[in-house]
């Protein structure tokens, strides 16, 4: 054969990064540079969505004195916020390969998360879960279908888990089906075990192998989300104040709730933020630990906007609830969270007694201040910033004495 003859050669095919499906194999734990993408913050948006209406259905309930039941009901649904956000970000933190399938199955998500979103009215006026249920089982078995993708590319350890998690969460989808066919009276029995299976099925998927989750991408993920709950807690009280003002004209009652509900959400994000998380999160026992605990971070920073509605409500008359009542929605949440950072957070970082007891005790003046009455909040707001002003500077002399220490040595 001539040169002239030779057929030409195969032009490579493109770069399997540019290719609109690739396998969905396991990201390194190690990969440096590892940040939140564009359409994980674009996702982590439409959760608080369903978030926002699962705290303006839990001001409904307080204000018209059915505490017990609307905050049942807020712990139900929210759970499934949560508990579907949180697999998603486990999930992408080791598996996110970014091609076309992945964001159509994320998309399919964000979609079961809007559904359940439409259905929040409807659970806790007229008890039906029924599009609760198909928003969470939509978004359930978009998961499935991800975990069955990284299933057919791995092998062996990996296979299996992945498996393992495909069954998982198929099995639970079907426990949840109760909240349909039984009797109101044992919902939140259904909703007790089922949330404890939900919550064993990593632990079962992961045992002899753990996914490839990246550490610093985690607490990123956490950061962001903790940052969108509380900026939509700051946008529900807002409106609730300009609502009074605009049909109450209560400037001067609402003005004192106001300035609190800034400084208890300014020091939440402050004492959240306070130091790095991601160096903690070395192994599946702390990381699990870690991520579980975040609902009662989360679903208390959402409550905290509720309350500050509901104390507005109370102040313009539109409650149903005495001033008590209404500054207890406010502050304990507020010391809810307190603790849970701290039991998360802070107290892995904290040395000396005095710093470690900075929080704990702040959670127990913020729920003092609730017999305060009208000036509960503020109170409260007063009570969380004092708590950063002494945490900051018992942890700037301790830094201080540590550095005059190494000198002197």
């Amino acid at each position: 054969m001539t040169p002239s003859s030779t057929p030409p050669a195969t032009p490579p095919g493109p770069p399997e990064h540019t290719r609109p499906l690739r396998r969905l194999t396991a990201r390194g734990r190690g990969e440096a540079h590892r940040i939140a993408t564009p359409l994980e913050l674009f996702f982590d948006l439409c959760f608080v969505v369903a978030i926002a209406q699962a705290g303006a259905e839990l001001v409904h309930a307080v204000a018209e004195g059915h505490p017990g039941e609307g905050i049942l009901n807020y712990a139900m649904i929210f759970f499934a916020i949560w508990w579907a956000w949180m697999n998603f970000t486990w999930f992408a933190s080791a598996y996110d390969n970014d091609d076309v399938l992945y964001r159509i199955v994320t998309l399919v998500q964000i979609a079961g998360v809007l559904v359940l979103a439409a259905g929040v009215s409807t659970a806790f006026e007229d008890h039906d879960f029924l599009a609760v249920w198909l928003g969470y089982a939509i978004m359930r078995l978009a998961l499935c279908v991800q975990w069955l993708r990284a299933a057919r590319s791995g092998e062996g350890p990996e296979r299996t888990t992945a498996l393992r998690y495909t069954g998982g969460v198929l099995l639970c989808q079907v426990g949840w089906l109760g909240l349909l066919v039984l009797p109101e009276g044992g919902r939140p029995w259904v909703f007790l075990v089922m949330a404890v299976l939900e919550m064993c099925v990593p632990l079962f998927a992961e045992k002899g192998h753990q996914t490839a989750w990246h550490p610093h991408h985690i607490a990123e993920r956490y950061g962001l989300f903790t940052i969108i709950v509380l900026g939509e807690t700051i946008a529900a009280a807002t409106v609730a104040v300009k609502t009074g003002i605009d049909e109450h004209d209560a400037l001067d009652e609402l003005l004192p709730i106001a300035v609190g509900g800034l400084l208890i959400i300014f020091a939440a994000w402050w004492i959240y933020f306070v130091v790095p998380i991601h160096g903690h999160l070395r192994s599946n026992r702390q990381a699990f630990l870690w991520g579980y605990g975040h609902y009662v971070v989360f679903a208390s920073a959402a409550a905290i906007g509720a309350g500050l509605e509901v104390a507005v409500e109370q102040t313009v008359g539109k409650a149903h609830l005495s001033t008590l009542s209404a500054s207890a929605a406010v502050t304990l949440p507020t010391a809810l969270y307190l603790l849970a950072v701290w039991a998360l957070h802070a107290r892995h970082y904290k040395v000396g007694l005095a710093q470690q007891l900075v929080l704990p005790v702040t959670a127990l003046l913020v729920i003092c201040c609730t017999f305060l009455g009208e000036w509960a909040v503020l109170a409260a707001g007063l009570v969380a910033t004092l708590a950063v002003a002494t945490g900051t500077t018992l942890t700037a002399r301790a830094a201080s004495r540590a550095r005059a220490a190494r000198a002197a040595g």
